[in-house]
Parts: structure tokens; sequence; C-alpha cells
């Protein structure tokens, strides 16, 4: 697969992520492409029936999608060439009974989600986005893109200590957001009705965050760079995306899963620890004419690309850095390493990826972490230990991870497209 036009790719990334302010938006962006592209939406309450070279997908829990084309040669012979990533961001998370007023202005209650750099969300132009379950049944988006919210800094006259100390928020009583001066018959849920055009009292439950409403932008001299909430990891979902969609005729099944919950230990039914993928490759097992000795060779033979970002040497922080693994911002795609299987990369998986970056014209490059810090994990170890297939984890580098907005190269975004779509073919 060539290497895509690296302006255009980062372009069309971030036109993703921003129709994609909540992993439920990243479900339904991912869904319009593919129902775009022809490919055929399976309910998981249905009986499946699947053909050869059939393009298909189904969502679970509105938040995590499995996307599919049924491979030439019979599964059992060929395997599986899975990628994986995940649709959801660290942040803040709008609580059930969120709204109430202190001494005259009304807030919004929040509750952190994963880990993210909560001194990144203050003195920031802050929206909601999520999901909404009206009375009627029904399940609505909202996206809230206007200033809405914020997080007013203390001034340093009154927190002196700010600058060599660090911003900090009190998780309980400091990071409640603003919505607006208290008035009588003036709510929050009432704000939430108006942006969906319904009467507050048909909301009975909502799943939001809180999301930067400043639009990712390219950055840099040659615009070599992007800038924008969500690269971890909706890139990824990007990249594995376009690659899926590039897919013409396909040896192999080619699948692309994206979990939601990879932030907070996936242990859900809509996580990389919950069923969702077995599910899947067994009813594509069985809609096939596999029987369990089939399925099990096909699993033998498969392999999955588990793709989460990587953590981009930083130059003015040389000391949190390995020093013989300083992965460059594009630099080219990253293959990451530990020992104590935080990543699922082994050197057979990392041999196979490399000549997969061979293939495509690519650079790549290897990342392990300081041994003297904690390392964190992804979907690789979880979903290669529940289906017993080889798998590597790679990512693309980037800057402040888990910031409100991140930076990554914009070149290597289509390089990793082109690398992935080698995966698929492969």
């Amino acid at each position: 697969m060539p290497t895509a036009d690296p302006i255009q790719s980062a372009r069309d990334l971030l036109d993703y992520i921003d129709a994609s302010p909540s992993p439920w938006h990243a479900v339904a962006t991912s869904r319009q492409r593919l129902l775009a592209r022809g490919y055929t939406e399976l309910e998981e309450t249905q009986r499946w029936s699947l053909t050869s070279g059939g393009r298909y997908f189904v969502t679970r829990g509105d938040s995590s999608l499995i996307a599919f084309v049924l491979g030439q040669q019979p599964l059992a012979e060929s395997g599986l060439r899975m990628i994986g990533a995940h649709t959801d961001s660290p942040g803040l998370r709008v609580k059930p009974k969120a709204p109430h007023t202190c001494d005259g202005v009304m807030r919004l209650g929040v509750e952190v989600y994963g880990g993210p750099i909560l001194a990144t969300f203050a003195d920031r132009d802050l929206g909601l986005a999520g999901r909404v379950h009206l009375r009627d049944g029904t399940v609505r988006l909202l996206h809230i893109d206007k200033p809405l919210l914020r997080l007013p800094n203390l001034a340093i006259h009154m927190n002196r200590e700010v600058n060599e100390s660090g911003l900090k928020f009190n998780k309980q009583t400091e990071l409640p957001l603003l919505l607006g001066i208290a008035e009588e018959g003036k709510s929050a849920e009432q704000v939430f009705a108006t942006a969906l055009g319904v009467d507050g009292n048909d909301i009975l439950s909502w799943e939001l965050a809180v999301c930067d409403t400043q639009k990712g932008s390219l950055w840099g001299p040659q615009e070599e760079f992007i800038a924008s909430s969500r690269l971890d990891n909706l890139a990824s979902c990007h990249a594995a995306l376009s690659a899926l969609l590039a897919v013409d005729q396909s040896q192999a099944t080619a699948v692309c899963a994206f979990f939601d919950h990879e932030e907070v230990g996936s242990e859900s039914a809509v996580g990389a620890g919950g069923s969702f993928v077995a599910d899947v490759v067994a009813r594509i097992a069985a809609a096939t004419g596999l029987d369990e000795e089939d399925r099990r060779r096909a699993l033998a033979k498969s392999f999955f690309v588990s793709a989460d970002m990587a953590h981009g040497w930083h130059p003015n922080f040389p000391a949190a850095y390995e020093p013989q693994h300083r992965v460059m911002v594009n630099g080219g795609p990253v293959i990451k390493h530990n020992a104590n299987q935080r990543y699922s990369t082994g050197a057979d998986t990392a041999a196979r990826f490399i000549g997969l970056c061979e293939k495509a014209g690519v650079p790549w490059q290897q990342y392990a972490h300081r041994t003297d810090l904690g390392c964190g994990s992804t979907i690789g170890p979880i979903v290669a230990a529940r289906l017993g297939m080889p798998s590597v984890d790679v990512g693309n580098p980037m800057w402040a991870m888990h910031s409100l907005r991140e930076s990554a190269g914009a070149l290597d975004h289509g390089r990793m497209i082109a690398v992935m779509g080698e995966a698929l073919a492969s």
C-alpha cells in the first residue's frame, strides 16, 4: 500500500477527531464512513449471514465497533489480520446529579476519567459531548461545541507557589466547572434539552464528556505537526479505519476493532477485556462453516496489531526517557517493548512488523520505557491473551499524551496508514 499524502491524511485525521468529541461520536463517525463505502451493518441480536468478500461491521454499547472484510481464502487456512485501538480518551465526565449552585454560581460536578493532565483543562473554552437517553426510549448524541464551561485558574496572587509547585486541583472541591450565574428557572438540564431540541423532562440519563471547543490544527513552519484533543487514541482508530477502507480484495479476513474503556482498564462489556471481540470472531467462524477445531487453527494463523500512541522524545525533558530508546516525532511508527508484558510485543512479532514497515517503505523505531518509571499498558496484552493470537504493540510518537491538547507528527500518520494497509493484506 503506497504511503498516503501526509498533509491530506493529517487533515482528514483532524476532521475525523473534530467530528468525534466522545467515544459515542467516534463510533458514529466511523459508522458513517463505513456505510458510505458499502459496508453492511450487523446487529448482535440477529442471526448473521456472511458471504466471501463481504464487508461488515457491528457496534456494541454505541462506543465500540468491529469492522471486517471476509477474505477470499478459507479462514482456517489464512487466519485473521486484525488491528485494534480504543475510542476513549482520558478527561472529565459529568456526574449524574452534576448541576448545583454555590454562592450564586451554577457549577457542574465532574468525575476524573482515566489519567488526564488536569492542569490542561484550566482556562480553556470547554464544551460537552456524549449521549443522552430520553423518556421515549431513544438515544441522542449531544455535542455542544461552543464555549459553555470553564475551569478558571486561581490568581497567582493567591497561589504564589504555582510556578514552582505546579498547578494542582483537588478533584472533589476544585474541579467543578463554572456554568453561569444562578438564575430562577435556569438549569443545566435545560441547556442539554435546548441543544437536543427536547423538553427538559424528557431527559432520563446521560454520559457526557467535557471537550475542548478548539478544533485541531497543523502547526510548524511546514505544517509538519498536528495539535488536537484525543490524538490518543483516535489517531490510531483513524489510521486503522483508513487502511481497512482502502482494502480492495483481501486474501485473509481483515478486521479492525475499536474498544471503549481502555483508559480505565478495559474490563467492561464494551472494553477489550470483555467478550466483544471473541464473540465476533466466533460468529465469523460459525457463519463461514468452521468447527471449533478450525476456529482454533484460524486463531493460531492470525496476527494482531495493537495500535496506541507512543511517547515521543521531548528535548526539554531528556531525563524522562530511556537514553537508548528515544523515538522521534515524525521519525516513523514505533514498536513498543516491555519485558513485563505491559506491551504484547515479542521478538517474533516485532520482526514481522519491521518486515511490514520495510514492505510499505516507511521508517520504524523501537521504544522501551525507563526502567525506574512505571509503564502504561494497552489493549494488546488483553486481546492477545483472550484470543491466543500473536500480537505486536505499535503507535505513532506524540507529545503531551493525556493533555487536553496533544501534539504529534503529520508525516507519521500517513506512514502508519501505509503499514497498517500492509498488515491487513499480509
